[in-house]
């Protein structure tokens, strides 16, 4: 039955191998159901896992325990060096969505590992995993706007196509890096306290996790790269006369960013309201 339940739920999230419809889904999809699709669906299948798996199943989730970590760390490696492949923008941060939520997989896949007084490591696990749902929720919708942003203003999602967009539109290029930084996990972002707490707690209770930090720098690599391609150098390409962000745009991706920034300066807020419902679920799943 819990096998039954992960393959729905690893499809919906997705993790590897199941992951397969969701960056032609981003691709062809317009922007703002990009944002709804990451900021909000996906996480119904990591949702499901907290919230039906876990506490119905306990006992079948500690014994299938190692298989979920291997997946999250499966998950969390090829979405990265996928991503770092890519020269469409949005198939690129639609494999880092692959990346994110391997550790979610990971760190919940570690909350079965019982092993000694570990609870207090899971219970953190738990924390950073709920929060990366929340944050990547913001982040990606995030991306994905300013994705949508390209296309409209100069109908490509390509890269290369790009070049110093810095210039003429230094609004988009600002919250762009804003949104990069916080998806690689910059300290004082959203994204740095949720893959802090999944890593501090899923290596404490298995140290082999640290197998999937190497997806971190992999992250930076492709966003720092991005980066680079669009919005240095010489403006070129498609670059000239590119307009800036107006009002409704800002107006729709500034609050996302300002969120993420709340979290990751004022993480408490966030965390009060986790952590006691994770402590019962850790509890639940050592009974």
């Amino acid at each position: 039955m819990l096998a039954a339940i992960l393959v729905g739920l690893a499809v919906k999230t997705p993790t590897v191998p199941f992951h397969t419809w969701l960056p032609p889904a981003h691709t062809d999809a317009p922007a703002t159901g990009s944002a709804v699709l990451a900021g909000v669906l996906l996480k119904m299948g990591t949702y499901g896992f907290v919230r039906i798996a876990m506490p119905i199943l306990p006992e079948a989730w500690r014994a299938w325990a190692w298989v979920i970590v291997v997946v999250g760390i499966v998950s969390v490696l090829y979405g990265a060096f996928v991503a770092l492949a890519q020269t469409n923008l949005k198939r690129m941060i639609a494999y880092t969505s692959v990346n994110h939520m391997g550790y979610i997989v990971l760190a919940l896949g570690a909350v079965g590992l019982i092993a000694g007084d570990t609870a207090q490591a899971r219970s953190v696990a738990v924390t950073g995993a709920v929060v990366q749902m929340v944050s990547h929720g913001l982040i990606a919708a995030a991306l994905f706007l300013l994705a949508g942003v390209m296309r409209t203003r100069a109908g490509t999602y390509d890269m290369g196509a790009y070049g110093g967009l810095a210039t003429p539109a230094p609004r988009f290029a600002a919250l762009f890096a804003i949104a990069a930084f916080a998806s690689l996990g910059l300290p004082g972002l959203s994204g740095f306290i949720a893959e802090f707490q999944i890593f501090a707690g899923s290596i404490a209770v298995a140290p082999v996790t640290a197998i999937a930090l190497p997806g971190i720098l992999v992250t930076a690599a492709l966003f720092l790269l991005a980066l680079q391609r669009v919005f240095t150098g010489p403006t070129q390409g498609q670059s000239p006369g590119f307009a800036d962000l107006h009002g409704r745009e800002l107006w729709s991706i500034g609050p996302l960013l300002a969120l993420s920034l709340l979290i990751g300066v004022l993480p408490q807020l966030l965390l009060g309201v986790i952590e006691p419902a994770s402590a019962a679920l850790v509890d639940l799943v050592g009974r």
